[in-house]
C-alpha cells in the first residue's frame, strides 16, 4: 500500500461516503498523459487492477461512462452493439468535463454533475479491490468493484481490445 496523505474531499468522496462504501486512498504524482499504467507503476499496483473512467457519447452526443482496466482500450465498435446504440466515441474532452463535473485524468464515475449510464468491463468485477479515480488528478481509492453494479447500475460488457 502506497503512503495514504488525506485529500480534501471530492464529490466523488462524498458520494461514497454518503452510501457507506469503505475505499482506500491513494495518492501519486498526476502526469500528463500518464494515464493507469503510470498510476499503478507509482503505486506498486498490478496495472489490470487499475481502473480508468472514460465519459463517451452514443450517435445522438448522450453521454455514457465506461470504466474499463488500464492497460486496456475500448471498441467502441463492441460497445455500441452491446449498448444497443448505432455509433459510441469519446467525449472532447471539454464536453466530458461538462458531462462529469471532473477535470480530464480526475474523472470519476462517482458524483458526477449529469446521471449517465454507466458499463463496466466484465472482468472488473472478478477483482476483490480495484483503484479507480477520487475525483482529482493523482488520486486513486480502492474499491470493492460490485458497488459500481449495485449503485451506480452499471452493466457489464465485453469491449477490450487485447
Amino acid at each position: 500500500m502506497s503512503k495514504a496523505r488525506h485529500v480534501s474531499e471530492t464529490p466523488a468522496t462524498q458520494w461514497l461516503k454518503k452510501h457507506k462504501v469503505a475505499y482506500t486512498e491513494h495518492t501519486y504524482e498526476y502526469i500528463d498523459h500518464g494515464g493507469a499504467g503510470e498510476a499503478a507503476r507509482q503505486l506498486g499496483l498490478e496495472p489490470h487492477a487499475v481502473v480508468k473512467t472514460l465519459i463517451m457519447e452514443d450517435e445522438a452526443a448522450h453521454p455514457l461512462v465506461v470504466v474499463m482496466h488500464g492497460d486496456r482500450e475500448v471498441s467502441t465498435k463492441n460497445l455500441a452493439r452491446q449498448a444497443g446504440h448505432k455509433k459510441v466515441s469519446p467525449c472532447h474532452p471539454d464536453v466530458a468535463q461538462k458531462h462529469s463535473g471532473y477535470q480530464v485524468g480526475g474523472t470519476s464515475p462517482f458524483g458526477t454533475r449529469k446521471r449517465m449510464p454507466v458499463w463496466v468491463e466484465a472482468s472488473v468485477l472478478d477483482y476483490p479491490v480495484v483503484y479507480i479515480n477520487g475525483g482529482r488528478r493523482g488520486y486513486l481509492v480502492g474499491i470493492d468493484p460490485k458497488v459500481l453494479t449495485t449503485l451506480l447500475d452499471a452493466k457489464p460488457v465485453s469491449v477490450a481490445l487485447e
